[in-house]
Protein backbone atom coordinates (compact mmCIF):
# COMPACT_ATOMS: atom_id res chain seq x y z
CA UNK A 1 0.00 0.00 0.00
CA UNK A 2 0.94 3.66 -0.91
CA UNK A 3 2.55 5.46 2.10
CA UNK A 4 0.06 8.36 2.93
CA UNK A 5 1.93 11.43 2.07
CA UNK A 6 -1.42 13.17 3.32
CA UNK A 7 -3.55 11.90 6.29
CA UNK A 8 -5.86 13.66 5.60
CA UNK A 9 -5.91 12.85 1.90
CA UNK A 10 -6.77 9.72 2.95
CA UNK A 11 -9.63 9.66 5.34
CA UNK A 12 -11.65 11.81 2.81
CA UNK A 13 -11.14 9.28 -0.02
CA UNK A 14 -12.47 6.50 2.62
CA UNK A 15 -15.12 8.74 2.84
CA UNK A 16 -15.66 9.71 -0.76
CA UNK A 17 -15.85 13.30 0.08
CA UNK A 18 -16.56 16.12 -2.04
CA UNK A 19 -14.95 19.59 -1.66
CA UNK A 20 -11.65 21.16 -1.39
CA UNK A 21 -8.57 19.78 0.32
CA UNK A 22 -6.16 23.20 1.40
CA UNK A 23 -2.45 23.85 1.90
CA UNK A 24 -0.34 26.54 1.16
CA UNK A 25 1.58 25.35 -1.41
CA UNK A 26 -1.94 24.24 -3.08
CA UNK A 27 -5.11 22.46 -3.03
CA UNK A 28 -6.50 19.17 -3.83
CA UNK A 29 -10.65 19.47 -5.43
CA UNK A 30 -12.06 15.48 -4.78
CA UNK A 31 -15.57 14.41 -5.87
CA UNK A 32 -16.90 11.45 -4.13
CA UNK A 33 -13.07 10.93 -2.95
CA UNK A 34 -11.71 10.96 -5.84
CA UNK A 35 -9.10 13.92 -6.65
CA UNK A 36 -10.44 15.58 -9.88
CA UNK A 37 -8.26 19.07 -10.19
CA UNK A 38 -5.74 20.63 -8.46
CA UNK A 39 -3.64 23.68 -8.60
CA UNK A 40 -1.03 25.63 -6.92
CA UNK A 41 1.34 28.61 -6.95
CA UNK A 42 4.26 26.62 -8.48
CA UNK A 43 2.40 25.02 -11.51
CA UNK A 44 1.55 26.48 -14.77
CA UNK A 45 -2.56 25.41 -14.63
CA UNK A 46 -4.14 23.93 -17.71
CA UNK A 47 -4.50 27.34 -18.81
CA UNK A 48 -1.35 28.11 -19.14
CA UNK A 49 -0.19 25.19 -20.76
CA UNK A 50 -2.30 24.73 -23.11
CA UNK A 51 -2.09 29.16 -23.93
CA UNK A 52 1.51 29.51 -23.07
CA UNK A 53 2.07 26.50 -24.92
CA UNK A 54 0.34 27.39 -27.86
CA UNK A 55 -2.01 24.90 -28.58
CA UNK A 56 -4.79 27.12 -27.50
CA UNK A 57 -5.50 30.56 -28.44
CA UNK A 58 -6.30 32.78 -25.77
CA UNK A 59 -9.40 34.11 -27.47
CA UNK A 60 -10.85 30.15 -27.29
CA UNK A 61 -9.75 29.84 -23.11
CA UNK A 62 -11.54 33.38 -22.69
CA UNK A 63 -14.62 32.46 -24.99
CA UNK A 64 -14.93 28.99 -22.71
CA UNK A 65 -14.09 30.95 -19.41
CA UNK A 66 -17.18 33.64 -20.34
CA UNK A 67 -19.92 30.70 -21.12
CA UNK A 68 -19.24 28.10 -18.86
CA UNK A 69 -17.03 28.84 -15.91
CA UNK A 70 -20.14 29.99 -13.70
CA UNK A 71 -21.59 26.53 -14.30
CA UNK A 72 -18.28 24.56 -13.97
CA UNK A 73 -17.46 23.30 -17.26
CA UNK A 74 -14.52 24.65 -18.68
CA UNK A 75 -13.08 22.01 -19.88
CA UNK A 76 -15.90 20.00 -21.66
CA UNK A 77 -16.81 23.30 -23.39
CA UNK A 78 -13.09 23.42 -24.96
CA UNK A 79 -13.93 19.79 -26.38
CA UNK A 80 -17.65 20.41 -27.48
CA UNK A 81 -16.60 23.75 -29.10
CA UNK A 82 -14.32 22.16 -30.97
CA UNK A 83 -11.12 23.42 -29.84
CA UNK A 84 -9.95 19.92 -27.97
CA UNK A 85 -10.40 16.64 -28.73
CA UNK A 86 -11.42 14.60 -25.44
CA UNK A 87 -8.09 12.50 -25.07
CA UNK A 88 -6.38 15.88 -25.73
CA UNK A 89 -8.48 17.77 -22.98
CA UNK A 90 -7.97 14.77 -21.01
CA UNK A 91 -3.92 14.12 -21.18
CA UNK A 92 -3.48 17.86 -20.82
CA UNK A 93 -5.80 18.13 -17.74
CA UNK A 94 -3.79 15.04 -16.14
CA UNK A 95 -0.47 16.46 -16.53
CA UNK A 96 -2.09 19.36 -15.01
CA UNK A 97 -3.32 17.74 -11.87
CA UNK A 98 -0.10 15.52 -11.22
CA UNK A 99 2.14 18.41 -11.47
CA UNK A 100 0.18 21.11 -9.33
CA UNK A 101 -0.51 17.77 -6.89
CA UNK A 102 3.03 16.99 -6.72
CA UNK A 103 3.58 20.38 -4.75
CA UNK A 104 0.38 20.83 -2.60
CA UNK A 105 1.65 17.69 -0.84
CA UNK A 106 4.95 18.50 -0.43
CA UNK A 107 6.21 18.14 3.05
CA UNK A 108 6.01 21.14 5.46
CA UNK A 109 3.30 22.62 3.19
CA UNK A 110 1.30 24.26 6.36
CA UNK A 111 -1.77 23.08 7.57
CA UNK A 112 -4.14 21.52 6.09
CA UNK A 113 -8.13 22.44 5.99
CA UNK A 114 -10.91 20.82 4.13
CA UNK A 115 -13.96 23.13 2.43
CA UNK A 116 -17.08 20.10 1.92
CA UNK A 117 -18.65 21.02 -1.04
CA UNK A 118 -16.40 22.95 -2.85
CA UNK A 119 -16.37 22.47 -6.69
CA UNK A 120 -13.56 24.14 -9.25
CA UNK A 121 -14.81 25.94 -12.10
CA UNK A 122 -13.12 24.06 -14.98
CA UNK A 123 -15.04 20.99 -14.39
CA UNK A 124 -14.22 17.33 -13.66
CA UNK A 125 -12.68 15.77 -16.80
CA UNK A 126 -11.26 12.48 -15.71
CA UNK A 127 -10.74 11.63 -11.67
CA UNK A 128 -8.40 10.12 -10.08
CA UNK A 129 -7.92 7.97 -7.22
CA UNK A 130 -5.82 9.44 -3.96
CA UNK A 131 -3.67 6.59 -3.80
CA UNK A 132 -2.23 7.04 -7.51
CA UNK A 133 -1.80 11.14 -6.41
CA UNK A 134 -0.19 9.77 -3.41
CA UNK A 135 2.02 7.24 -5.64
CA UNK A 136 2.86 9.40 -8.06
CA UNK A 137 4.28 12.42 -5.52
CA UNK A 138 6.17 9.86 -3.92
CA UNK A 139 7.49 8.91 -7.35
CA UNK A 140 8.36 11.98 -8.41
CA UNK A 141 10.49 12.89 -5.62
CA UNK A 142 12.18 9.93 -5.44
CA UNK A 143 13.16 10.94 -8.82
CA UNK A 144 14.93 14.11 -8.52
CA UNK A 145 16.76 13.18 -5.85
CA UNK A 146 18.44 10.25 -7.96
CA UNK A 147 18.93 12.50 -10.84
CA UNK A 148 20.75 14.78 -8.57
CA UNK A 149 19.99 15.19 -4.85
CA UNK A 150 20.26 19.16 -3.89
CA UNK A 151 16.96 20.06 -3.39
CA UNK A 152 18.43 23.82 -3.60
CA UNK A 153 18.52 23.75 -7.23
CA UNK A 154 14.36 23.66 -7.51
CA UNK A 155 14.05 26.94 -6.06
CA UNK A 156 16.82 28.87 -6.44
CA UNK A 157 17.90 31.54 -9.71
CA UNK A 158 18.84 29.44 -12.35
CA UNK A 159 22.61 30.19 -13.76
CA UNK A 160 23.58 28.44 -16.36
CA UNK A 161 27.25 27.67 -17.05
CA UNK A 162 29.34 27.17 -20.42
CA UNK A 163 29.20 23.82 -21.75
CA UNK A 164 32.32 21.87 -22.19
CA UNK A 165 33.85 21.22 -25.17
CA UNK A 166 31.84 19.09 -27.13
CA UNK A 167 29.33 18.94 -24.63
CA UNK A 168 25.85 19.20 -26.54
CA UNK A 169 22.21 19.72 -25.08
CA UNK A 170 18.44 19.37 -26.60
CA UNK A 171 16.52 21.60 -28.15
CA UNK A 172 14.46 21.59 -25.10
CA UNK A 173 17.19 21.96 -23.08
CA UNK A 174 18.47 24.66 -24.85
CA UNK A 175 15.07 26.59 -24.46
CA UNK A 176 15.68 26.46 -20.73
CA UNK A 177 18.81 27.66 -20.72
CA UNK A 178 18.32 30.50 -23.03
CA UNK A 179 15.79 31.68 -19.57
CA UNK A 180 18.36 30.48 -17.26
CA UNK A 181 19.43 34.87 -16.47
CA UNK A 182 20.04 34.15 -12.89
CA UNK A 183 16.94 35.77 -12.72
CA UNK A 184 14.31 33.89 -12.63
CA UNK A 185 13.59 30.83 -10.78
CA UNK A 186 12.51 27.01 -12.08
CA UNK A 187 9.57 27.87 -11.32
CA UNK A 188 9.13 31.35 -12.94
CA UNK A 189 11.07 29.18 -16.29
CA UNK A 190 8.03 26.39 -16.21
CA UNK A 191 5.35 29.58 -15.99
CA UNK A 192 7.15 31.64 -19.55
CA UNK A 193 7.66 28.12 -21.27
CA UNK A 194 3.93 26.93 -20.67
CA UNK A 195 5.59 23.95 -19.33
CA UNK A 196 4.78 21.52 -15.88
CA UNK A 197 6.83 23.01 -13.03
CA UNK A 198 7.84 19.29 -11.94
CA UNK A 199 9.49 18.52 -15.85
CA UNK A 200 11.15 21.88 -15.55
CA UNK A 201 12.59 21.04 -11.97
CA UNK A 202 13.64 18.00 -13.50
CA UNK A 203 15.15 19.04 -16.65
CA UNK A 204 17.21 21.57 -14.20
CA UNK A 205 18.28 19.12 -11.92
CA UNK A 206 19.93 16.74 -14.72
CA UNK A 207 21.31 20.11 -16.53
CA UNK A 208 22.93 20.88 -12.94
CA UNK A 209 24.40 16.95 -12.77
CA UNK A 210 25.99 17.76 -16.48
CA UNK A 211 27.51 20.78 -14.62
CA UNK A 212 25.34 23.15 -17.03
CA UNK A 213 23.57 24.60 -14.20
CA UNK A 214 25.34 25.98 -11.15
CA UNK A 215 23.87 24.00 -7.73
CA UNK A 216 23.99 26.29 -4.39
CA UNK A 217 26.20 25.46 -1.67
CA UNK A 218 24.93 23.58 1.24
CA UNK A 219 23.24 25.81 3.55
CA UNK A 220 22.42 28.67 1.11
CA UNK A 221 18.81 29.99 2.26
CA UNK A 222 16.37 30.25 -0.73
CA UNK A 223 13.61 32.72 -0.94
CA UNK A 224 10.28 31.22 -1.74
CA UNK A 225 9.77 31.39 -6.03
CA UNK A 226 8.11 34.35 -7.01
CA UNK A 227 4.90 33.34 -9.02
CA UNK A 228 2.00 35.91 -10.36
CA UNK A 229 0.19 37.19 -7.21
CA UNK A 230 -3.20 36.33 -9.08
CA UNK A 231 -2.48 32.72 -8.83
CA UNK A 232 -3.37 32.72 -4.92
CA UNK A 233 -6.94 34.10 -5.43
CA UNK A 234 -8.01 30.33 -7.43
CA UNK A 235 -8.18 28.51 -4.19
CA UNK A 236 -10.48 30.95 -3.13
CA UNK A 237 -13.33 29.92 -5.49
CA UNK A 238 -16.07 28.46 -3.24
CA UNK A 239 -18.97 26.34 -5.00
CA UNK A 240 -20.31 28.92 -7.13
CA UNK A 241 -17.76 30.80 -8.61
CA UNK A 242 -19.11 34.26 -9.60
CA UNK A 243 -19.02 35.39 -13.07
CA UNK A 244 -16.62 38.56 -11.40
CA UNK A 245 -13.81 35.97 -10.16
CA UNK A 246 -13.53 34.39 -13.49
CA UNK A 247 -12.97 37.47 -15.14
CA UNK A 248 -10.59 38.64 -12.42
CA UNK A 249 -8.42 35.57 -13.45
CA UNK A 250 -9.10 35.67 -16.89
CA UNK A 251 -7.38 39.15 -17.14
CA UNK A 252 -4.32 38.75 -15.21
CA UNK A 253 -3.45 35.71 -16.92
CA UNK A 254 -4.05 38.03 -19.82
CA UNK A 255 -1.49 40.50 -18.38
CA UNK A 256 0.51 37.76 -17.25
CA UNK A 257 1.29 36.68 -20.81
Amino acid sequence: MTAAVSPMLVRLAGERATGALLRDQGTLYLADGRIVHAESPAAPGVEVMLTAGGRLPYEAWEKAIEHAGSRGAVGRFLVESGYLGDGELEICHLGALFDAAFFALAPGSGPTRFRYGVAHWFGPVRPVSADAVQRETLRRRRLLDHVWPYAAVDTAPVVARAPAAGQAVTRRQGALLELADGARTPVSIAWSLGRPAFHTLLDIRRLAAAGLVETPPDGTEIAPAPVPSWVATVSAVNSDPDIALLRRLRDALEAYL
